[in-house]
């Protein structure tokens, strides 16, 4: 029995074709007991007494939804009603985001729900969100599996041959003639799952980005990571198709994030980490909250410290050399790293007196001019920090031809720096100051001089 319970239960769909042959594959769903508690226990009644079985996908609206829940496949018929109990109150809580699962009712009444239930394909919330008092969501995809069989249910052609209310059938393997069982979706059981937790943030879970020094401070701009669990099923980083026109996109995978009640772009998401760039406009501060939400469902708040600045230069684990943080500059003449020749996979190149060399970094703060803006456009053209920042090698301070953003990256600084003429020989600290204050890091840079 698939009992409702206080905390958000999960069950799994058994998806296959209608002669029983053949298995699409399991759709895994978290109800939301929690915000749609009447809708769940709704739910519940119909599939703890079997009502689901066998119950068809009747319509398929590409790139929108997927309708089912209403009509039971018995041999090749397909227009048995499931028996409705009475209509369920309306508790529209949750947007109708892509994996998200909301019920299906009448035009005119909002209060209508009853037995059958959809899955949103895309973020459908500037849509259903206000139509008809609010669709209820009451459950979402469990995981990148689940969320695959319900795409490849929605990419079965809908070649219309029956009437209303069957006239955007998904039919699988469908070749002409007159459909059958074969080529029918159903839901063939639906079964319990012990309950799927909620996506939670670790305690100092919100970081500055790891390869640019990481720390519990940030900048408008830059990165910050976000490690926990159940914080997305899919795992993957933005793509150009992701972007809406030139702006980077505020939800990937049915995950978003704001970072002081605004919301930041989206860069990667996976299971346990998801990686956001913080916004601009967002109120500096020492306790500034971050709150992920995936699926509709929201994280308590995490807090990081947001500055006008916080610079960090690109300086990943790998070039970690026992206690020695070597900082990853690029010799300008042939795009190869700075190394002395101790950095694991790096060749020996070390920095020379007079050359220029290529530094990138996060969180230096505003720039001239300010267009694109620093948040979720790429860069464009040649800009300014507005707050200078000055290199040293050792004790010898460097020239700085260029400290603006890095064209056609998002949020990424680019540093051109000319390696001082009296430069010192050997592993030389590396200090950077902006604003009067010398970045948190602690770097090295290899040199090779009075040669």
């Amino acid at each position: 029995m698939l009992h409702g319970q206080a905390a958000d239960p999960a069950v799994r769909m058994k998806i296959m074709l209608g002669d029983g042959r053949t298995v699409l594959g399991d759709i895994d769903v978290t109800l939301l007991n929690s915000v749609a508690p009447l809708t769940v226990a709704n739910f519940l009644r119909y599939a703890n007494r079997g009502a689901y079985n066998n119950t068809v996908f009747h319509r398929s609206v590409p790139g929108f939804i997927i309708q089912t829940g209403g009509f039971i496949l018995s041999g090749n018929d397909f227009t048995t009603k499931v028996p409705q109990d009475p209509p369920v109150r309306n508790e529209y809580n949750l947007s109708n985001l892509r994996g998200t699962v909301a019920m299906a009712k009448l035009g005119s009444n909002p209060n209508s729900a009853t037995n059958e239930f959809f899955f949103n394909l895309a973020d459908n919330s500037s849509n259903l969100n206000i139509q008809n008092g609010g669709f209820t969501v009451f459950g979402r995809v469990a995981n990148a599996s689940s969320q695959a069989v319900i795409d490849r249910i929605a990419s079965a052609p809908v070649p219309t041959v029956f009437n209303s209310p069957w006239d955007a059938m998904p039919l699988f393997n469908y070749r002409g003639g007159t459909p059958g069982a074969a080529n029918i979706i159903i839901i063939s059981a639906i079964t319990a799952l012990d309950p799927i937790a909620p996506p939670a943030i670790s305690p100092d879970g919100v970081v500055f980005a790891s390869n640019f020094g990481g720390g519990a401070k940030a900048a408008a701009g830059s990165y910050i990571e976000i490690y926990g669990s159940g914080l997305s099923a899919a795992t993957r980083g933005w793509t150009d198709a992701d972007f809406l026109g030139s702006v980077a996109p505020i939800t990937l995978e049915s995950v978003q994030v704001t970072v002081g009640g605004i919301r930041a772009f989206v860069n990667y998401v996976s299971p346990a980490q998801v990686n956001v760039q913080v916004p601009e406009g967002v109120t500096a501060g020492d306790a500034v909250p971050v709150v992920l939400s995936y699926n509709g469902i929201a994280t308590a708040a995490a807090n990081i410290a947001i500055r006008e600045y916080a610079g960090g230069l690109l300086a990943p684990p790998s070039f970690k050399v026992g206690d020695i943080q070597y900082v990853a500059a690029l010799h300008s003449a042939t795009g190869k790293f700075v190394s002395g020749g101790n950095i694991p996979n790096v060749d020996t190149a070390p920095a020379v007196p007079g050359e220029t060399l290529l530094f990138y970094g996060l969180g230096f703060g505003p720039i001239t001019p300010n267009f694109p803006p620093l948040g979720g456009r790429k860069a464009t053209g040649l800009t300014m920090v507005t707050n200078p920042v000055t290199f040293k090698f050792g004790d010898s301070e460097a020239k700085v031809t260029y400290a603006g953003m890095a064209p056609t990256f998002i949020g990424l600084y680019q540093f051109n720096v000319e390696v001082p003429a009296n430069a010192a020989n050997g592993d030389q600290p590396l200090t950077v100051i902006q604003g009067g204050e010398p970045i948190a890091q602690k770097l090295v840079i290899n040199v090779k001089a009075g040669q």
